[in-house]
């Protein structure tokens, strides 16, 4: 093998920036790959010192594009492994480097800074799904390349990056995952870890997951159609209102309800739960909604001191009749209560609303019927369980 096909003629200057003299010795006697990959992986370490000179630098630099195109794929394993995490190396080594087979690839695409939104939306179009999968757990990736991701069509490489917590996914992104992944068990789960999902997001993968449950209590356990339904139901209806536990924008509070009407699931259980959590914002949206009148319109016949206007509402909402007076208790004491700050306060509230409305009927047979106070009861059971 000719001296000099893979290393750029040195000078003694060039031995105190990466080699010794025994180590440039050595290359020109014997240029064999173990030998390259050994000085591969002394000068990709020593490049990491802040001790070389801005000459020394771009000797260094020269012989990394050289060793970048190395025929040992060893060579080209031993660059990227040391210079992964440098934010010095050149950026046409790296994506040189980043386009090459995968076990060159991988490491240094999971974490160079180097590579821009551009040449990783380049390598996500261009590649293949390992090196897309890799991208997607990059401690951090933009919403532009997340985008790229999803638009790919790699379920395992999705899967990864709506696992990532450094990954920024737009509105419109999570709503590709959804269309595109409905079935996929990979993706919804690594939904339902991340901590920042959209309220309307989680309510769609929650509606997916008690289908998925629904079919299996009445395939496999033998549990009636009906019965799992109500099941389903009652446990979609509390996972959609714990979405709401820690506060959500009044704008994803709308599009969660928006979406939550056109299927109609702003049941009167979800509504009469809603008040007896307390989140009276939830209620007043939904109900405006289900009326088709102004937020503002409804907040005052809400709380019009009179009967008149909360019930005109709830008429126009197509509310039960027969649950008005246990839907006007909890309001009240929506609005006269307030969680007491200490520890499991949303269970004492709930005990505490659900014991008061009850109070409000000590005569079932002139203010309700008894099969309606029966499925009001169970209602309350259901959500204070």
């Amino acid at each position: 093998m000719p001296d000099g096909q893979y290393w750029p003629e040195m000078t003694q200057d060039d031995q105190n920036v990466q080699l010794t003299e025994d180590d440039v010795a050595r290359l020109l006697k014997d240029p064999s790959p173990e030998v390259r990959t050994e000085a591969s992986a002394k000068i990709a370490r020593n490049y990491d010192t802040s001790e070389l000179s801005p000459e020394e630098r771009r000797i260094a630099e020269d012989i990394f594009r050289v060793l970048a195109k190395d025929v040992e794929i060893r060579v080209r394993q031993a660059l990227s492994a040391h210079l992964k995490a440098n934010s010095d190396l050149p950026r046409d080594v790296a994506v040189s480097l980043a386009k090459d087979v995968d076990s060159v690839a991988l490491p240094l695409l999971k974490v160079s800074e180097v590579l821009t939104d551009d040449d990783l939306i380049d390598i996500v179009r261009s590649q293949n799904p390992a090196k897309q999968s890799a991208i997607a757990q990059r401690p951090q990736v933009s919403s532009e390349v997340s985008d790229a991701l999803v638009d790919a069509g790699n379920e395992d490489a999705v899967a990864r990056l709506v696992r990532n917590q450094g990954a920024t996914l737009s509105d419109s992104a999570y709503d590709r995952v959804m269309e595109t992944y409905n079935n996929s068990t990979a993706v919804h789960e690594s939904l339902v870890g991340r901590p920042d999902l959209p309220p309307a997001i989680s309510e769609r993968v929650v509606a997916v997951m008690s289908e998925r449950l629904q079919e299996y209590l009445v395939s496999k356990r033998e549990v009636s159609p009906d019965i799992a339904s109500d099941l389903v139901l009652q446990v979609r209806e509390r996972a959609i209102m714990s979405l709401l536990d820690y506060g959500s924008s009044d704008f994803d509070l709308d599009r969660l309800i928006d979406q939550l009407h056109r299927k109609e699931g702003l049941t009167p259980s979800l509504l009469l739960r809603a008040l007896c959590v307390g989140d009276l914002n939830f209620f007043e949206r939904a109900v405006a909604i289900r009326a088709g009148l102004p937020l503002k319109n409804v907040r005052l016949l809400i709380h019009d001191k009179g009967m008149l206007g909360l019930q005109t509402l709830y008429l126009r909402a197509e509310l039960p009749k027969p649950l008005y007076p246990a839907f006007r208790a909890a309001i009240i004491l929506a609005v006269e209560t307030d969680y007491d700050g200490g520890n499991n306060d949303r269970q004492r509230y709930v005990e505490r609303m659900l014991e008061r409305i009850l109070t409000r009927f000590p005569d079932p047979a002139k203010r309700i019927s008894s099969s309606d106070l029966e499925f009001l009861i169970t209602k309350l059971r259901q959500i204070a369980a």
